[in-house]
């Protein structure tokens, strides 16, 4: 794990995996995790022999908070200029749920910047039409707000986990949730319900994946469906019997549609 200054008050800590690989492939984490999400990806990029940067965005993880506005495209800006300072070059741009929107506000602001996207389980708006979903995200809202983020972090980890041969994978989110800001969570999960690209992604011209867990209960695959139809061009491709959790639930099947799509696209 290393760091890097990016301005008073924010540095960023991340991995830097197999420096001497080539494309440089760039994970963004979702809400409340960390680069850790990503152990299970890792592995099977660098066995490909690509180099893998994997940043804790500001406010989650290692990274400081500054304070101030912590949105998708607050985030974008802080990947931007990680890229610029470590001089990666054209990179394969992946994202995952919250990750998923701050990838599409950068390749939006600098398409010069990307090779490829991959976005998994997020979305360009969310507007979800089942009453339910709209109840567990008041229920978070309220959680982190008035009660506090290790019950709200409780909470999801027991939506996205919820059997009971799941304990360690509950815990291991619980434990990433609770390193993040209160305050800088709080802005970025506010920020999300406003949160609309849909008439921005038409513009992307870069070969996109948008991997969606078939029985995701976050982002509805309603909503993915939309963003993959909105982008030119773009694929979209469901893991069966995963949730919004996937990366961690069907690793294997994950890195191979990953891989596949990145090495259509080295070139």
């Amino acid at each position: 794990m290393t760091e890097q200054f990016i301005e008073p008050g924010l540095t960023i800590h991340y991995q830097d995996i197999n420096k001497n690989g080539s494309p440089v492939v760039l994970l963004l984490h979702g809400l409340g995790a960390t680069c850790e999400s990503w152990q299970l990806q890792t592995p099977a990029l660098v066995d490909e022999g690509y180099r893998v940067i994997v940043p804790d965005m500001r406010g989650f993880g290692k990274s400081t908070y500054p304070g101030g506005n912590n949105s998708p495209e607050v985030l974008a800006g802080d990947v931007s200029r990680l890229i610029d300072k470590l001089q990666l070059g054209i990179i394969h741009l992946v994202g995952m749920s919250l990750g998923g929107t701050v990838a599409l506000e950068l390749v939006i602001a600098r398409p010069e910047l990307v090779k490829s996207l991959v976005i998994t389980n997020s979305f360009a708006k969310l507007r979800p039409r089942n009453l339910s979903l709209w109840v567990f995200y008041l229920i978070r809202l309220f959680l982190v707000h008035l009660i506090g983020i290790e019950t709200q972090a409780q909470y999801v980890a027991d939506r996205l986990f919820p059997e009971p041969g799941e304990e360690l994978e509950r815990n291991t989110f619980k434990d990433q949730v609770c390193q993040s800001n209160p305050q800088g969570y709080r802005s970025t999960m506010r920020s999300l319900a406003f949160f609309d690209v849909s008439n921005d992604v038409g513009k992307i011209g870069h070969p996109t994946l948008v991997i969606t867990g078939e029985k995701d209960s976050v982002v509805p695959p309603e909503s993915q469906t939309e963003l993959a139809h909105l982008i030119p061009g773009a694929e979209q491709k469901y893991i069966e019997s995963a949730g919004h959790a996937v990366i961690v639930e069907k690793p294997g099947e994950y890195n191979h549609l990953l891989i596949e799509f990145l090495q259509v696209h080295n070139d």
